[in-house]
């Protein structure tokens, strides 16, 4: 077991599925799927299944097709991921709402749909424009029916969740976002293994303040707890991981024990799926305090003093955390 990058694990996690299933494809636009261990050894998705398995290279900027043609391909029965980038969410809804999310459904269970669309996320970093910057449109996808969301935070959990998303007979949602790849990863080991679809993880265990977040907002949390500890605030951390099914019954748990939850949310205030955590908590654990802090409605600035503003920061959670504790 080498220490593995982010990236590399994520790759991993299709080449191992790919060498099982013989059928697999991989569809990206301009994203090579290409991977290197800090020891120099290189993981070539496109040299190792060929082309054809690994269309992309030489195809129009277009991801609508790309969507589009691996959800034709799952729909046909064999494993299809498409990989588009951060800017390109929307374009990838229609066909998701329409097609990927409802065929099952509609054919009374007859079809599968093998497909996992691997999107690509922003950052709340100084970035070149609004739609290089926005974060959070997981909220979308998990609006929508028949579809599973997931939202990995390090490298362990990116390639089980990956491999989690390629087994599922149901079209599964990938967020992959940059800030998490940074920084210390756990280990990753070289076999295949799954992360549990819906199964949260807590990551910090506490009993004042039950404290909730995903990638990438996990990496202001982590900043955050040591001034949280020096406030003498015990906080518990939990990370749903997977959004769509969310695991209420871990928050539950969580909540019923502190009776405070803070939920941090990188996404937009107005209808950011921080919202549904607090309004699947309250419904169960009445008379919980509850905050969220999310980024305003507004694009993401390209200045970085503005965003630093903006961003729902490590002293943003701090001061919550301490004023959610008087009274």
């Amino acid at each position: 077991m080498a220490k593995k990058t982010y990236n590399y694990a994520q790759i991993e996690a299709v080449a191992l599925e790919m060498r099982k299933n013989k059928d697999m494809v991989f569809f990206y636009e301009y994203e090579t799927p290409v991977a290197t261990l800090p020891t120099g050894e290189i993981l070539d998705l496109v040299k190792e299944f060929g082309s054809v398995r690994t269309s992309g290279g030489g195809w129009a900027i277009d991801e609508s097709w790309i969507v589009g043609a691996a959800i034709g391909v799952a729909t046909a029965g064999s494993i299809a991921i498409a990989r588009t980038p951060s800017m390109a969410t929307i374009y990838a809804i229609e066909y998701i709402y329409n097609q990927a999310g409802k065929l099952r459904s509609m054919t009374g269970g007859q079809a599968s749909m093998p497909f996992g669309l691997w999107q690509g996320g922003g950052s709340r970093t100084r970035g070149s424009a609004g739609q290089h910057t926005e974060v959070g449109q997981e909220a979308l996808y998990a609006n929508l029916p028949g579809v599973k969301v997931v939202v990995p935070s390090n490298a362990y959990d990116a390639k089980g969740l990956l491999i989690a998303a390629i087994r599922d007979p149901d079209p599964v949602i990938y967020y992959d976002y940059p800030e998490v790849k940074s920084g210390d990863q756990p280990d990753v080991p070289d076999d295949a293994y799954e992360v549990p679809l819906g199964k949260a993880v807590i990551r910090q265990p506490g009993k004042d303040l039950t404290l909730v977040a995903w990638a990438p907002a996990t990496v202001d949390v982590k900043r955050a707890l040591p001034d949280i500890a020096k406030a003498g605030i015990s906080a518990e951390v939990i990370d749903p991981r997977t959004l769509k099914p969310l695991d209420v019954d871990t928050l539950v748990a969580s909540v019923k024990k502190t009776r405070r939850l803070l939920v941090v949310d990188h996404g937009h205030y107005t209808n950011g799926f921080g919202s549904h955590v607090i309004a699947e908590v309250v419904q169960a654990v009445p008379g919980v305090k509850a905050k969220k802090i999310a980024f305003p409605d507004v694009p993401g600035p390209g200045a970085a003093g503005m965003m630093a503003w903006l961003r729902p920061d490590a002293p943003k959670i701090v001061d919550a955390a301490v004023q959610m504790m008087k009274g």
